[in-house]
């Protein structure tokens, strides 16, 4: 499960800000953010060893940024699926998925952002959607915007039901932050750190925003980062955890 986090305030001095949690294989290797793609230089990003791609990208002149989920749908033959970790690249560079071998992607939901617009282009294996996002919080985890593709039953389903139902009201209520360059991470981003942090719960827990669980035989599925970017029209600050829960683990990127 991933999940990213959106408010939209086009009144704001910072009117998008967008957290993307990533969940994986605590043993699949990645690389901190950096300008890992020499065919995108301006772009900066974590990148995933396995696929050379990434999970979140930002491309801090224009500003833009962008992060993938995993959706729901049919699969595509194994041996023809391209990556989904070039879909982030594709979007922070400033374009979509429309033009894309769709039905070599496994499903996604992909997020663009810029200072006055948020799009999110959602793939099932048959149909990409696409939709601005409008004014106010969203939260999207596999299920899509706020869940809106829940399938009955299900272990998985049940815990994005739960996280979304115990995080999307705390961070409604939570005052908006407005993070600016400079300054410690945790300031820049005020009342959104604890939740950001973890919210209280135990990895464990079913409702758990960064969740680890032990699923035997020495896998390990978790949370293994946290990213955030706050955009305004001047540019965009970029924060990233790779310790995610752990309050000194946080770097300001940019």
């Amino acid at each position: 499960m991933c999940t990213a986090i959106v408010h939209v305030d086009p009144a704001s001095p910072v009117p998008v800000l967008l957290a993307g949690v990533r969940d994986e294989f605590t043993g699949r290797p990645w690389e901190p953010p950096g300008r890992h793609w020499p065919d995108r230089p301006r772009l900066v990003g974590g990148r995933d060893l396995r696929a050379g791609g990434t999970w979140f990208a930002v491309d801090p002149d224009a500003p833009r940024a962008a992060c993938v989920l995993n959706g729901r749908g049919a699969l595509p033959p194994e041996d023809a699926r391209i990556s989904r970790g070039g879909l982030p690249l594709l979007a922070a560079a400033g374009d979509g998925p429309q033009d894309l071998d769709l039905p070599r992607y496994e499903p996604f939901h992909l997020l663009a952002a810029d200072p006055g617009r948020v799009v999110l282009w959602s793939w099932n294996g048959r149909d990409l959607s696409e939709r601005t996002l409008g004014t106010g919080l969203s939260m999207i985890v596999n299920s899509g915007l706020e869940g809106e593709d829940h399938a009955e039953g299900g272990a998985e389903e049940a815990s994005m039901a739960a996280r979304l139902a115990y995080f999307r009201p705390r961070f409604a209520a939570a005052a908006r932050p407005a993070p600016v360059p400079g300054g410690p991470v945790a300031d820049a981003w005020g009342a959104w750190t604890p939740l950001l942090e973890g919210g209280g719960l135990p990895r464990t827990d079913a409702r758990a925003l960064l969740p680890l669980i032990d699923l035997g035989d020495g896998r390990v599925w978790g949370t293994g980062s946290v990213s955030l970017a706050a955009l305004t029209p001047a540019g965009l600050r970029y924060d990233f955890s790779g310790t995610p829960g752990d309050p000194a683990a946080w770097t300001a990127i940019r």
